[in-house]
């Protein structure tokens, strides 16, 4: 049975978070040697990996947002540890938390500990890892434009009320993309790779995606006459809509050629470049999900 013996990576911004606090104590009065480290500054979130592994704690809690989420799981993939990831979701966006099924209350997140960690994949481009998808094109302008203070007083529906006012800034890009029996060059408005399911506050772009099956799904959403209607459907976020409006694959591996570049949000980290490899890395992490998780392959 593995060791009760965990550190929580908290986003500074969340220390006083009274849910987080009730929810901490009520682990330890069950048992748990849970312990509490703050991020401070860019590069925290490694540093506190690689003291909780030198350390020797079996498993290691991200509390905040999904950027906090990623660094945390990336340093973690990058150590090779036999240690497990735990996640307590404490964002606006929770994109990865909702689409897992992982509770957003800290209490019923928390609990999760006592669920068995299960081997997922990550995504990669270049390198760098990420948890839930990179997206491109309009999407991502809208979480990269999204301020901070109308995501605190709107939560997810500050996403959608900054893509509404940004809707006469829409213009398309061009990329040829390439992978496994795959093949597709043409103007796009919004693209998704998924190792999750949805971005941007609850916007699903890869409905089918499965975090443990070795595979990116892949959403691109080509230019159209109509581009407000088009748009509109992606932010639906009907299944039937988007399924409608896309070119979509399930591929190990995805290759990118924009000539005039590409601006990209990955997990919430911009990104850009002309060329770019994506792959999935298979059972990078052990992450401790619901049992019935939604992202899990039956």
């Amino acid at each position: 049975m593995q060791e009760r013996k965990a550190l929580l990576i908290l986003h500074g911004k969340q220390s006083l978070n009274e849910d987080v606090r009730a929810a901490v104590k009520t682990q330890r009065e069950l048992g748990w040697d849970l312990a509490v480290r703050l991020t401070w500054e860019a590069g925290d979130a490694q540093r506190l990996v690689a003291d909780a592994l030198q350390a020797g704690y079996p498993t290691v809690i991200a509390g905040g947002g999904d950027g906090t989420l990623r660094d945390v799981a990336e340093a973690m993939a990058k150590a090779e540890t036999d240690a497990s990831l735990a996640l307590l979701p404490l964002g606006t966006a929770n994109d990865f938390a909702n689409a897992a099924g992982i509770p957003l209350p800290p209490s019923e997140a928390l609990a999760l500990l006592d669920v068995p960690a299960q081997p997922i994949d990550l995504g990669e481009v270049d390198g760098q890892l990420f948890l839930n998808m990179a997206t491109g094109g309009f999407g991502s302008n809208v979480t990269a434009n999204t301020s901070e203070e109308l995501k605190r007083v709107l939560g997810g529906a500050a996403y959608m009320l900054t893509g509404l006012t940004r809707f006469a800034e829409v213009r398309s890009a061009f990329g040829r993309f390439k992978g496994p029996d795959f093949h597709w060059e043409g103007e796009f408005l919004a693209l998704g790779i998924g190792n999750g399911r949805q971005a941007g506050g609850g916007h699903v772009l890869c409905p089918h995606a499965r975090v443990n099956d070795g595979l990116l799904d892949i959403c691109i959403v080509p230019a159209a006459n109509d581009v407000v209607g088009t748009l509109g459907t992606l932010f639906s976020g009907s299944l039937n809509g988007i399924e409608g409006v896309s070119v979509t694959a399930r591929l190990p591996w995805l290759e990118i050629d924009a000539p005039e570049g590409l601006d990209l949000n990955l997990d919430g980290e911009p990104r850009e470049g002309h060329t770019m490899r994506f792959s999935a890395r298979p059972q990078a992490l052990r992450l401790h999900l619901p049992q019935n998780s939604p992202l899990l392959r039956d």
